[in-house]
């Protein structure tokens, strides 16, 4: 059974920084793309970046470029999101994403899920 198991979200006052963790289980995932999108209320779900399993290539959404660094933790299938200078149109629901391949960016491409995070900015 494959699971993404997503922790760190919470409240932060804007120009913090929070780290949110995606520990993955159930299968390999060598072949796969990682990655973090975000919801709003009212909104829809959206990229926010993304990390090639096996190399480590990354690719960011321009709302996050700069601001926000994903990494992995190949021995313990866990992926990381470094988020800096945090502002209150941050506040979203995060998930941890997963695609066979080497792309991630629509979200109806998802194979995995995680059951997301909150991550609130106050202003």
């Amino acid at each position: 059974q494959v699971q993404l198991v997503e922790s760190g979200g919470g409240l932060v006052q804007a120009g913090g920084s929070l780290r949110l963790s995606c520990a993955a289980s159930g299968r390999t995932f060598s072949r796969f793309t990682m990655g973090w999108f975000r919801q709003a209320p009212g909104k829809e779900r959206e990229f926010v970046g993304s990390i090639t399993w096996s190399v480590g290539i990354t690719y960011y959404a321009d709302s996050v470029k700069g601001r926000f660094t994903i990494s992995r933790d190949n021995a313990k299938n866990t992926i990381f999101l470094q988020m800096n200078s945090l502002k209150p149109e941050d506040t979203a629901n995060y998930y941890c994403a997963a695609e066979y391949g080497s792309t991630l960016y629509d979200p109806s491409g998802v194979d995995y899920w995680g059951q997301g995070t909150q991550v609130t900015v106050s202003s």
